[in-house]
């Protein structure tokens, strides 16, 4: 098995190679990194998932499956770990959802300013990418800690 985090590592740089080219084919350059960073709507995502998971008791089975593969968990904590890495990608989806539907009713409510429109809803999808970021590193941390669960529950069955 793989070392998670040289998975993450490989994605992460993955994800900036096609963000960089993307920019120098689509954008302009790499001076349009500055379109694509947002506080507020990062904010807003870390403000609903880590909190989130807190509250739901998963944040430290969260930080456990980074680690999956290079400590032993039992088949219970693999389970607890696969759950938490779930309401992650959960989490990420809704606090998006949330963040595009509190940002399109600023717009909409300074609507007279059409000049405005267009770089105010490019900010407001940056929540969305930012879910689809999340999502693109969550998977391979809940497939790990799915596959070692299996492979925990083959070896109970042998």
């Amino acid at each position: 098995m793989k070392n998670i985090r040289l998975v993450l590592l490989g994605e992460i740089v993955l994800l900036v190679l096609v963000f960089c080219l993307l920019l120098v084919f689509c954008d302009g350059g790499l001076y349009g990194v500055t379109n694509y960073w947002d506080i507020p709507s990062i904010l807003i995502m870390v403000i609903i998932m880590i909190p989130g998971m807190m509250i739901m008791g998963t944040w430290k089975d969260f930080k456990k499956s980074f680690s999956v593969g290079i400590k032993e968990y039992s088949l219970l904590e693999l389970k607890n770990i696969v759950a938490a890495v779930d309401v992650a990608q959960k989490l990420a989806v809704f606090a998006a959802i949330f963040a595009i539907i509190i940002t399109s009713v600023v717009i909409l409510k300074n609507i007279d300013y059409i000049s405005t429109l267009g770089p105010n809803f490019a900010v407001c999808f940056l929540s969305a990418l930012y879910a689809v970021i999340i999502e693109f590193l969550l998977l391979p941390l809940r497939l790990n800690a799915q596959r070692k669960m299996n492979e925990e529950m083959d070896f109970e069955e042998e």
